[in-house]
């Protein structure tokens, strides 16, 4: 079949064409940016935390609603945690400030050296005086887990006291070190100048992500430190249960907790699955919605293209009848509209391929988003013309089904 005639025939009607290749410009250059997009933030929704199992594991909070003075919130915290301890399908207990995907959390700055002016990252800080390594089943990959001796008991409302060893990330000590080979042993400021704080590295945690869990590798910088911290109105512990039994564990542990303190407390759970929930609750939002205007889009622009086709079968009957009556073939007539709309949809592809990257650089530029790759683009423009070649085959069909004595007579 001969394209020039097909395009000599476009070229007197440009409008409805040039309509339809916009559309299909405008849905490709949206549709790969929002599959790329789309794709980057289920990644990173799909990070591990370095929680191992986190479906087994929750959180309890605890506040009494008279909490004391130091010597009785010492010995609630203590008190607390051999109840919990002690629920039947427990498996370990750890008192701490903070969660991880909480979205709330303490973070402080370190350095490598006291005399330095700027810090060397913004790491997380978690505190405790249990093991969060066995609660949380995180890895260790270099050095040991604290001991019950690292833990000092500080009153933070009338003490400077500060821990003096500390875990810390593989991804905080390359921040802090880039050149060491190991991370264990060596001195850590938290701060800077006369004031800083000076912890001594004695083990690296492959990975823990900080309570806001950001993107790349600030989203997994994170220090522990050993202390049982007074001052607060409020205890926090995370648990991990026994396979199967962390339901019923949850509402035993707060039971016990209740019975500790006869009722006079406000106890709060939640599962470490929920925290995964609504710290990526924006995220997952933001993908069903990109999914739901790319959608949108296709069956807008095969809507134009079924229109467009409809439109055309109408105004060439006699010209089709006449066709078939010299001799065209079914199939030719269907070839003839295919050809048509793959010409248009493929203009459409080249100015949504340059659209695309055009809008990629944007983001880029503006938003810090990673760089569109090559197979988003491929992916969209085949969807394309798969799109094009479905919409325009059911007008093309009726096109090719015209009778050559209808098509005349009605003429």
């Amino acid at each position: 079949m001969e394209i020039k005639p097909i395009f000599s025939a476009l070229m007197r009607s440009k409008t409805g064409p040039i309509l339809v290749a916009v559309q299909v410009a405008l849905s490709l250059a949206i549709l790969a940016n929002a599959m790329h997009i789309v794709s980057v933030r289920q990644a990173v929704a799909a990070r591990p935390t370095g929680i191992a199992n986190e479906e087994e594991v929750f959180n309890l909070r605890v506040k009494p609603l008279k909490p004391g003075g130091h010597e009785e919130q010492l010995a609630n915290q203590k008190m607390q945690a051999a109840a919990l301890r002690a629920v039947p399908g427990i498996v370990s207990v750890a008192d701490t400030n903070q969660i991880t995907l909480s979205n709330s959390g303490n973070y402080t700055s370190v350095a490598a050296s006291r005399e330095q002016e700027r810090s060397n990252a913004s790491p997380s800080l978690y505190v405790t005086p249990d093991s969060l390594v066995k609660t949380w089943g995180l890895k260790i990959i270099d050095g040991r887990d604290f001991t019950p001796q690292d833990a000092p008991e500080i009153d933070q409302n009338t003490s400077k006291a500060f821990p003096i060893v500390a875990l810390i990330t593989k991804a905080t000590g390359q921040k802090v070190w880039p050149d060491a080979p190991s991370f264990v042993g060596k001195k850590l400021y938290y701060g800077t100048g006369a004031d800083a704080r000076e912890v001594t590295v004695v083990g690296v945690i492959d990975t823990l992500q900080t309570p806001s869990a950001a993107m790349g590798q600030d989203g997994e910088m994170s220090t522990m430190v050993p202390a049982r911290i007074t001052g607060s109105s409020r205890s926090l512990y995370t648990l991990r249960a026994e396979p199967g039994q962390r339901d019923r564990a949850m509402k035993d542990a707060e039971e016990a907790i209740r019975k500790l303190h006869n009722g006079q407390v406000v106890v709060r759970t939640t599962t470490q699955s929920e925290e995964r929930v609504k710290r990526y609750r924006a995220d997952n939002a933001l993908c069903w919605m990109l999914i739901t205007v790319s959608v949108l889009l296709m069956v807008v622009t095969a809507s134009g293209i079924v229109g467009m086709a409809s439109l055309w079968v109408t105004q060439r009957r006699k010209q089709i009848g006449v066709r078939r009556a010299l001799g065209a073939r079914k199939l030719d007539i269907l070839r003839y509209f295919v050809t048509e709309n793959l010409m248009i949809t493929t203009t459409g592809i080249v100015g949504g391929l340059l659209g695309a990257l055009a809008l990629n650089q944007l983001l880029v530029s503006k938003l810090e988003l990673a760089r569109l790759p090559a197979e988003y683009m491929v992916v969209g423009a085949l969807a394309s013309w798969a799109l094009g070649i479905a919409a325009v085959y059911g007008p093309a069909w009726r096109a090719a089904s015209i009778s050559p004595a209808l098509a005349t007579r009605s003429a």
